[in-house]
């Protein structure tokens, strides 16, 4: 019944005693923060090494830092403006001055001779390997993961996965510009406008150069208002096409509800989007339907899916096939959001359509700059299942930026205390997020969301009104993105009525769910 529902100069070095090799580390100077650097020659024979740098940044070098590492006892001549000799560790050359500037797309050749045959050891330049007889060492992998972690009215956080190998730091961008250059894998980008969307990639790099840009993430800075999300979050399933659909601008009159999550966007054969899989995508029932809500001043989020029905995932061949489906009704209805409502064997409990959706999803967002994107799957009363812990830590590692991820507390058999099982099971997801993608509670708390059902389940598991409100104040505390039910077809009276479409199954004023949910 339930539709889920390089350095830049040039050096010589000598070392007295033969066969011992040194360790080179060079590091931009501050100014040269954002310089990028790629390593375009290889190296010669015996311990002769000649390294040509590019700079491929809009940055100019002007100076550098240098420092050899030697083995305990040794010494070195460093032949670079003034003559340095030291015994013990290390010497250091500081801030030397190159007779001129590298210009964007220049090249210059520096090198050093270890007296004694055979490939260097133990050495490094600009923090890239220097053996392997002549190999390039490279620039680091391109970082994967880059999600937002937090949003003020002036800020976003982001956070990737750390790249192996040899990585000197990370730049975050906005298009082409730098934003951001750290050493761990987090930053936060401030300065921003209120209520404002912006995308960012990240990049790795040393000193051989930078990665390839990450895939990119959308993040929009929190203080909308006037319809931003706060009236999102509250959006109740209305179905036109079952349960006696009752007009909805009745229901927005009576309880102040300005959006409604639609059911449900289904296969009207292969990858072609229809509304309950049959229904034309304009122009019919759900078309009239949104067009009234909009007209009485509210919106809509179409969900995609449910626990029935042929659904898109399945039957789209690829994620870009899967997003150009959803982008039919993105561009249709000009939309805010949409939700994903992942459920069954077909969607939910099958690997490669949870990787498909998300992928679909990844592709939504780039494509669609401030579009929120909602997930809402099942839920057992401690937290998501394996296969809802697994798509979460796919989102993160897909780097799919989903906005909001909701789980259904209901037909879980958790018994008589729906409002402790709904907690408990809210918990468990939060803990799920703080594990995927390393939020903290308030950042794994703003992207979740509860969709609950009213009245009776399909279990008879009991949410009453009073229940029901218990709920919205615990997720209001803790600042839920999303808080909704289904459904209002069902927020009628009916009491020993069962479970049915069009009512509650119990003993209640009419649209009192969505009165309590509308004050979210």
């Amino acid at each position: 019944m339930r539709l889920r529902t390089t350095r830049v100069a040039t050096f010589a070095a000598a070392l007295a005693t033969a066969l011992v090799a040194a360790t080179v580390v060079a590091a931009p100077p501050a100014s040269a923060a954002t310089a990028a650097f790629t390593r375009v020659s290889s190296w010669g024979t015996g311990y002769e090494a000649k390294f040509t740098v590019k700079n491929d940044s809009s940055s100019t070098i002007t100076s550098w830092n240098v420092q050899f590492d030697l083995p305990a006892g040794s010494s070195l001549g460093v032949y670079w403006d003034a003559l340095l000799t030291a015994s013990g560790q290390h010497v250091t050359a500081v801030n030397q001055s190159w007779n001129g500037t590298l210009a964007p797309g220049a090249s210059t050749t520096f090198g050093f001779n270890v007296n004694g045959n055979g490939d260097p050891t133990n050495c490094t330049v600009n923090g890239g390997p220097c053996g392997g007889g002549g190999g390039n060492p490279g620039a680091p992998a391109t970082p994967g993961g880059l999600r937002v972690t937090g949003t003020t009215n002036t800020s976003v956080s982001l956070a990737w996965n750390a790249v192996s190998g040899t990585v000197t730091g990370y730049r975050v961008y906005d298009g082409n510009t730098v934003k951001a250059t750290v050493t761990g894998t987090s930053a936060t980008v401030s300065g921003l406008a209120a209520c404002s969307t912006y995308g960012y990639t990240v990049t790795a790099y040393n000193a051989s150069g930078e990665s390839a840009k990450s895939a990119a993430v959308s993040a929009t800075t929190t203080g909308c208002t006037g319809g931003g999300t706060g009236a999102m979050a509250a959006a109740p399933y209305l179905y036109p096409g079952w349960g006696d659909p009752p007009a909805p601008s009745t229901v927005m009159s009576a309880t102040g509800v300005k959006w409604f999550t639609i059911a449900f966007v289904l296969s009207g054969g292969g990858c072609t989007p229809a509304w309950d899989g049959s229904g034309p995508l304009t122009g019919g029932a759900h078309a009239n339907t949104i067009a009234a809500i909009r007209a009485a001043g509210g919106d809509v989020i179409p969900s995609f899916g449910g626990w029935s029905g042929n659904k898109l995932g399945p039957n789209c061949s690829s994620a870009s096939a899967l997003a150009g489906a959803y982008q039919q009704v993105i561009n249709a209805y000009g939309l805010k959001a949409i939700d994903i409502d992942i459920e069954n064997t077909d969607e939910f409990e099958n690997e490669a359509v949870q990787d498909r959706i998300l992928g679909a999803l990844k592709i939504v967002k780039q494509n669609n700059p401030g579009i929120k994107t909602i997930v809402t799957i099942g839920t057992s009363t401690t937290g998501p299942s394996w296969w809802g812990t697994r798509l979460i830590n796919q989102a993160a590692a897909l780097g799919a930026n989903i906005d909001v991820f909701t789980i259904m507390p209901f037909d879980f058999g958790g018994g008589a205390n729906m409002y402790q099982n709904t907690v408990n099971a809210a918990e468990g997801l939060k803990n799920a997020l703080k594990t995927a993608f390393g939020w903290s509670d308030a950042t794994a708390y703003a992207h979740m969301g509860i969709s609950g059902m009213n009245g009776l389940s399909d279990q008879q598991e009991l949410t009453s009104p009073a229940t029901w409100t218990q709920i919205r104040d615990w997720a209001k505390a803790r600042g839920l993105a999303r808080f909704t039910f289904w459904s209002v077809n069902r927020d009628r009276a009916c009491p020993g009525g069962g479970v049915v479409s069009n009512c509650s199954g119990i003993a209640q004023n009419t649209w009192e769910f969505t009165s309590i949910t509308a004050k979210y």
